[in-house]
């Protein structure tokens, strides 16, 4: 009867036993933790003293869990650029060390949401689910770990894929004054990334609220979101949050890139981070430059798109493309901010306010603009037919300038104006409305082959519709070849011509009856 409270009473004696044990072997050890105090808040920055380990670009944090990164590290305080709402700190509120630098969550959870730079969801749909962090700011690919750029990265609009090609892997600039359809031209790009196995980064840097509401309803609308991912720091945010988006967006980016993956990534836009990082120094009392910019703003640009690259086939052979956006005042290409990414990026991408206003959209302005790169990466079918629409299009822009003085044409001339006024028709495009590589390389063959020469201007639209509703007629077989490496065979060429031919017959004007005698 009395076996039972013994063998209870054995087994508290054990565990007493190994309670006692674990306590005799426990040392505690005492942690050092600085606490630092602030000394004063401005917007966006705050000053602290007492931190005399912290390191640059450490992360520090502040009362009601506000972030702050420490950007001025000083003998005596740091200056601390602060990403969160600071109306509620005061100096001598305490400030603590993390011991680790910004990061931010990456993965296959972030498609599909908004977030803003710190990982935190805009969206409504609950918290970002991810297993993994990497820094903001981390160190570009080394020269030997990159391949060359050799696939091209199809935007859908015509007058960019046939004359300023961009390739996977590359930096291609886009700049123009405020409202010349710069943003227009990276969401088509995004837009036409579906069914090609490219995922896709925008990063809206200082935008309205409402601006980006739009963007990411046109996205969602389209089926886009589903392989994009929206960082978004609103112009209503502090300046550091402004300041690290890109390289948040970047980070989460080169995760996928790590993976084997292509990815884009849109910066838009840049004008609005560096005069974030022109705040900040400014009120951090570093010295300005031009135009007030700090002297280290060529270096934050290039920092962050030294990390666009194509890897080696050994590494995975994922890519990063930039889209980098930036605002040029009155046409100003030769301002500063617009000069230092022309001379990081691998190409321009140039939107003409005059074009726009003519209703030529999108409205790139085809001299001013390069790709440095993309031209390797061009399909060979795209190639065959690129160059010669190029320098036409150059002699028409030439001479359209001189025909306006009302001088009277000799008939080469005219014949020139004619076939440039129906490439600058076929190049125009409607917003949201990519144009797939079978439908844009039927289009260009016919305009080399001056089939549109003969149809009224004023029916162009609908004759390049016409043509590109008859490309469904093309053989499967040939599609295959126009989207692959191969070259545009004349079997090939023959048989699109006749298509082409075939569904343009009908806006040609006949030739006028011979009269009876």
């Amino acid at each position: 009867m009395n076996t039972a409270p013994e063998s209870l009473q054995t087994d508290f004696d054990r565990a007493f036993a190994g309670i006692d044990r674990a306590r005799g072997a426990f040392t505690p050890e005492l942690t050092p933790q600085e606490v630092g105090a602030i000394t004063s808040v401005a917007t966006g920055i705050a000053k602290v003293s007492g931190l005399p380990g912290v390191g640059f670009e450490e992360l520090v944090t502040f009362p009601g869990g506000v972030l702050g990164i420490a950007f001025n590290v000083d003998a005596d305080e740091i200056g601390v650029v602060l990403l969160g709402e600071y109306w509620h700190l005061h100096a001598g509120d305490e400030v603590l060390r993390t011991g680790r630098v910004m990061d931010v969550a990456v993965g296959d959870g972030l498609l599909g949401r908004v977030i803003d730079p710190l990982g935190r969801a805009l969206d409504g749909n609950g918290p970002v689910a991810s297993t993994k962090r990497l820094p903001v700011e981390r160190p570009a690919a080394q020269i030997m770990d990159r391949a060359p750029v050799t696939v091209p990265l199809q935007t859908g609009l015509k007058v960019i894929d046939a004359l300023i090609p961009i390739g996977r892997g590359q930096r291609e600039l886009i700049v123009g004054d405020r409202q010349t359809g710069k943003t227009a031209i990276a969401i088509d790009a995004i837009l036409n990334q579906r069914g090609h196995n490219v995922l896709c980064v925008y990063c809206a840097i200082g935008q309205r609220a409402s601006a980006v509401a739009k963007t990411v309803a046109v996205l969602r609308e389209k089926g886009a979101m589903d392989y994009t991912v929206v960082v978004v720091a609103q112009g209503n945010d502090p300046p550091g949050l402004a300041y690290i988006a890109p390289y948040a967006a970047t980070s989460i980016a080169e995760a996928f890139m790590e993976a084997g993956r292509d990815v884009l990534i849109v910066y838009d836009d840049l004008t609005s981070h560096a005069r974030s990082y022109r705040e900040l120094s400014l009120l951090l009392r570093r010295p300005p430059g031009r135009e007030a910019f700090p002297g280290d703003i060529f270096y934050i640009h290039s920092r962050l798109l030294e990390r666009a690259t194509h890897l080696r086939p050994e590494l995975g052979g994922g890519s990063l493309t930039a889209l980098p956006i930036i605002e040029t005042e009155a046409q100003d290409i030769s301002a500063y901010i617009p000069t230092n990414l022309i001379s990081i990026t691998d190409g321009q991408i140039y939107l003409s306010p005059s074009l726009f206003e003519l209703g030529v959209l999108p409205a790139v302005d085809v001299g001013k603009s390069v790709s440095r790169v993309g031209g390797q990466a061009q399909r060979p079918a795209f190639r065959a037919v690129a160059g010669d629409l190029k320098l036409a299009y150059a002699q028409f822009e030439e001479l359209e300038t001189f025909s306006r003085f009302g001088a009277r044409l000799d008939e080469n001339t005219r014949k020139t104006i004619d076939h440039g006024q129906r490439i600058r028709a076929c190049l125009k495009q409607p917003e949201l409305a990519p144009v797939p590589v079978p439908a844009q390389i039927a289009v260009l063959l016919a305009l080399s082959a001056e089939l549109f020469d003969r149809v009224p201007l004023d029916q162009m639209t609908d004759a390049e519709h016409a043509l590109r509703d008859a490309t469904s007629k093309i053989p499967t077989e040939v599609c295959t070849r126009l989207d692959s490496a191969d070259k545009l065979s004349d079997s090939d060429r023959k048989a699109i011509i006749q298509i082409a031919r075939e569904s343009l017959a009908r806006f040609q004007p006949k030739p006028a009856a011979a009269k009876k005698p």
